[in-house]
């Protein structure tokens, strides 16, 4: 079996399994996706039951629902999906975009996740070169993937993946695998109370919540993934995008200013920046400031 340099210095062999490999993500993602906020919901659902002591008999009883089961089906007919219909990408495209059963539209969406995520993962190992730190980065754009669409989707950034996304930052750089553990700690702790700061500074000015909690612990762990250095343009990069499309919403979709806008996609946005063109913004950040 070929070690990890051959294939590390094999740039069509890796390029093909990166592509290949992060399909099948990008379909897992779609699933964790559409699943992982209901499981949240059933859950608070069952705590709060719990709290109040709502008799057994009264509780809404309804099919768990994991990243495992029940199996996929479509939405509209119930009809379940088979292996050959859950080929990343071309199996989409071999159906038309529609059930087999019922002939039902099947939305772009999931083979364009599929896609992107595909396309993210190949630029990050070009990018980075075909080193370890490469292939670890891709857990990092694997989860900023899915937590953009998540917070699209709900205003949710789940803490079971933010929080793991944290300590496994801080754990590989305790190696120096993207940068060094002090860098990471620091960048860790700033990421988070830089945004905890702003939130609460908000809240009493205005006695309005300015975000979400989740944008904290999200910031934290691309710091922990970055390091502190790269945290200032993190955040810049992420306010100018944010402040641009909601303006955007607001004059073109006549977007009311008192709904909420998602900041976890802009600060994934900024995050995958910082990640492939870390050493150039640090340069130019610390030019700019003179450092």
């Amino acid at each position: 079996m070929p070690s990890l340099d051959v294939f590390l210095n094999t740039p069509w062999l890796l390029y093909l399994t990166a592509t290949l490999v992060s399909l099948c993500i990008g379909s897992f993602l779609n699933v964790v996706i559409l699943r992982l906020p209901k499981m949240m919901h059933q859950d608070w659902r069952c705590q709060c039951e719990e709290f109040l002591e709502v008799p057994e008999a009264q509780r809404k009883q309804e099919e768990t629902i994991t990243l495992s089961k029940p199996a996929s089906t479509c939405p509209s007919c119930g009809h379940k999906i088979r292996a050959w219909e859950n080929i990343p990408v071309v199996s989409w495209l071999f159906l038309g975009g529609k059930c087999s059963s019922c002939k039902s539209r099947i939305s772009v969406r999931y083979p364009l996740i599929e896609a992107v995520t595909a396309a993210f993962s190949v630029v990050t190992v070009f990018l980075l070169g075909p080193t370890e730190a490469a292939l670890w980065a891709l857990l990092l754009v694997w989860a900023l993937v899915a937590l953009t669409v998540i917070d699209f989707d709900t205003q949710l950034l789940p803490d079971s993946i933010t929080l793991p996304l944290m300590w496994l930052g801080l754990v590989l750089n305790y190696f120096g695998v993207l940068t060094d553990f002090e860098s990471a700690f620091w960048g860790a702790v700033a990421g988070y109370l830089s945004l905890w700061s702003v939130y609460w500074l908000f809240k009493l000015a205005t006695g309005k919540e300015g975000m979400g909690h989740g944008d904290f612990k999200l910031l934290a762990a691309l710091g922990a993934w970055l390091g502190w250095q790269l945290l200032p343009a993190v955040i810049l990069l992420s306010s100018l995008v944010g402040a641009v499309v909601g303006i955007a919403l607001m004059v073109f979709r006549k977007h009311g200013r008192e709904v909420p806008i998602p900041f976890g996609p802009y600060l994934a946005a900024a995050g995958l920046l910082g990640l492939w063109f870390g050493a150039e913004i640090q340069r130019f950040w610390f030019g700019f400031l003179g450092v």
